[in-house]
């Protein structure tokens, strides 16, 4: 019977994909404004932070979801 166990993710597998798909949303939403030349009213749009923070999310993402991709909680 105890070969019948399901084993759950660890809630950090989730958070990366989580981080991963809202990063890469507002990743693509930043390369679109870029690409489309959106004129944005605030202070530092011309940095871009859409890009950077996009990116930074999509790297811890792939980070917690490769990390935790063959672990399990019992």
């Amino acid at each position: 019977m105890a070969e019948n166990v399901k084993k759950m993710k660890p809630i950090w597998f989730f958070v990366g994909l989580v981080l991963l798909v809202m990063g890469g949303v507002i990743l693509a939403t930043g390369l679109y404004d870029l690409i489309a030349r959106v004129e944005s009213k605030t202070v530092l749009a011309r940095l871009h932070p859409n890009i950077w923070w996009g990116c930074l999310m999509v790297l811890a993402g792939a980070i917690f979801v490769l990390t935790n991709k063959n672990a399990s909680v019992e």
